[in-house]
């Protein structure tokens, strides 16, 4: 059993309804969710919300594998970590402890069904306990003191002879149910990577991210 598990609260200080707003011509929630109905090996998946306008948003798109969950007000809070509601679901549902959880975010619409099978596929064929999605960061960091932190400043390698860093792209994470009990956390135990695109890093934080990603969409898919 494989469910997909999309937090989805109704407020948003930095850009109003984000979860809902039209990107393309559908609501941001549409396109991580399509993703998930097309990705076979997903058995559900779960929107976790707290708004009414959200949870009507999902029933007028009739999808065959989606499920609205209402979260506790206190899961909902601007304070309250993911992790509180993913507990919250386990613990009122039906799921068991071998079954695969899948922390889905919907703030990351580029991620595609063949990205969702080949992190599934990998995760399963490893047996890793967890993994998270990433992407290959080329830029030069630096430490506080002066210091250079990933590469030689008096070498400086070339692009296609850097191998940078990853960074998590917060797209999704994979855990089991058991693992998210025992740690409390969508991360457990030997952790595996699953590598993204470099496009897909772009995070929805303000309403400039919203024109950069749209431009994103239209030219990758």
């Amino acid at each position: 059993m494989i469910t997909a598990f999309i937090p989805a609260r109704g407020g948003s200080k930095s850009i109003p309804n984000k979860n809902i707003k039209p990107l393309c011509g559908k609501p941001l929630l549409y396109w991580s969710i399509t993703a998930l109905e097309n990705t076979t090996c997903v058995d559900e998946i779960i929107v976790a919300t707290d708004s009414e306008e959200i949870a009507k948003t999902i029933a007028d798109f009739n999808f065959s594998k989606t499920k609205v969950y209402k979260r506790k007000p206190e899961n909902a809070t601007d304070t309250a970590s993911t992790e509180s509601v993913m507990l919250e679901y386990i613990e009122q549902s039906n799921l068991q402890n071998s079954d695969i959880f899948m922390l889905v975010q919907a703030t990351s619409p580029l991620t595609q069904t063949k990205h969702f099978e080949e992190a599934l596929e990998l995760y399963r064929k490893n047996k890793f306990d967890s993994l998270l999605s990433c992407v290959r960061n080329y830029r030069f960091f630096w430490n506080e003191n002066g210091t250079s932190e990933n590469y030689d400043y008096k070498n400086r390698p070339r692009r296609q002879d850097f191998k940078g860093q990853l960074m998590e792209n917060g797209a999704f994470y994979i855990n089991t149910v058991e693992g998210i009990k025992k740690s409390q956390n969508r991360l457990y135990g030997k952790i595996g990577i699953y590598e993204m695109p470099e496009y897909t890093a772009t995070e929805l934080d303000n309403l400039s991210d919203w024109v950069i990603l749209e431009a994103f969409m239209k030219e990758r898919l």
